[in-house]
């Protein structure tokens, strides 16, 4: 699992990308076994989706420092099943994390009964990595660097594709100057209804690199942010989704053409409520997410077979139950909300932390 995981930020893109909040907060704990309580020294305690992340010292206590906002602080450590957890600044009270042994008698009986493909990435290789990074212009400057942790399970009753990793992917995004350690639960493909799903913890490093990769990278972050979910998620929580060139409208449940009734007011007391630094959203069913501030990538247009003409970035969220967003647009549950469409085309390739903060226009 992450071995290392300090941030190390030149002072030049201390001066691109200023902290999102000027408040912080310190989240303090202790890793140990679960069975024999024993302290586990060197285990990995991140913030998953962000450049936050420390090791436990020999005796399994951590401290981070984090900005304002929700987080799900990750724990892993070799032999043990991750421990998952959401924080805010309300944990006051220092963490004890209990680590669950993994048991590897299940695993070899699961890995005999598989359907491994054991030219997995020689035959789906390439397939996985558009899956994964994307299509995108961002996406063809992804790099894997360990392919051989992959591991692929074709089967052909189910006709579906399921991809697992035997230890952290590393990823060198050379568009966005970022190093990325993920750790991949699994990704999945249905080849009847050509959908793909994936799920993991990733955890972000900033590259170092010249002045002219920086300007480069300060320039595709803000392109990557504008209209992505978290920049949504961000100007719903502030009250500012027109303003930020966003527009929310209902898909109506009986058209086959998602049509859709714009939405009056997306601050409606009776589905949205603010509390201090969270918001709670009581909305449910189908939306369509419109962002008119930046043009769709024609590779999206000519994928869905819009028109043409199109000149807004067209989402569409399907929101299972009512979810809450913190301040640094973190959303919870997370699982509850599921998207398609412009955000579901832009993958890993485009992925920013929860740290990012956008220059000030």
């Amino acid at each position: 699992m992450q071995k290392l995981l300090v941030l190390l930020v030149s002072s030049l893109l201390l001066s691109y990308f200023p902290v999102f909040s000027q408040e912080h907060y310190t989240i303090r704990g202790k890793v140990v076994d679960s069975t024999t309580q024993q302290a586990l020294n060197g285990a990995s305690v991140f913030c998953q989706n962000t450049t936050f992340g420390v090791i436990t010292n020999a005796d399994g206590e951590f401290s981070i420092t984090l900005p304002r906002g929700g987080y799900d602080l990750v724990v892993s450590y070799t032999g043990y099943q991750s421990s998952e957890q959401r924080i805010n600044a309300s944990v006051t009270e220092p963490l004890l994390i209990q680590m669950l042994a993994k048991d590897k008698s299940m695993e070899s009986v699961t890995v005999a009964g598989s359907n491994e493909v054991p030219d997995g990435w020689t035959k789906y290789g390439g397939f996985f990595q558009e899956q994964f990074f994307g299509t995108t212009e961002n996406a063809a400057q992804c790099v894997l660097e360990n392919p051989e942790a992959l591991r692929f399970f074709y089967s052909k009753k189910r006709n579906r594709l399921k991809v697992l990793a035997k230890e952290d992917l590393r990823i060198v995004n050379n568009a966005l100057g970022y190093r990325i350690r993920y750790q991949l639960d699994s990704l999945s493909f249905e080849y009847a209804t050509k959908v793909s799903t994936f799920s993991g913890y990733p955890f972000f490093e900033n590259m170092t690199g010249t002045e002219e990769q920086d300007k480069k990278w300060y320039a595709n972050r803000r392109k990557a942010y504008r209209g992505s979910k978290l920049h949504f998620m961000r100007s719903w929580h502030d009250s500012t989704i027109q303003q930020q060139a966003f527009a929310l409208e209902k898909v109506n449940p009986d058209s086959r053409d998602f049509e859709s009734t714009p939405i009056e007011n997306y601050y409606d007391s009776s589905f949205y409520f603010s509390d201090s630094s969270i918001v709670d959203v009581s909305l449910t069913g189908k939306f369509r997410i419109i962002y008119r501030g930046e043009m769709p990538d024609p590779k999206f247009v000519r994928y869905y077979k819009l028109p043409s003409h199109i000149r807004v970035q067209l989402s569409v969220l399907d929101i299972r139950d009512a979810f809450v967003i913190e301040e640094n647009g973190y959303w919870y549950e997370q699982a509850d909300l599921i998207n398609s469409g412009y955000w579901s085309y832009e993958r890993i390739a485009e992925a920013l932390p929860y740290d990012y903060t956008p220059p000030r226009e």
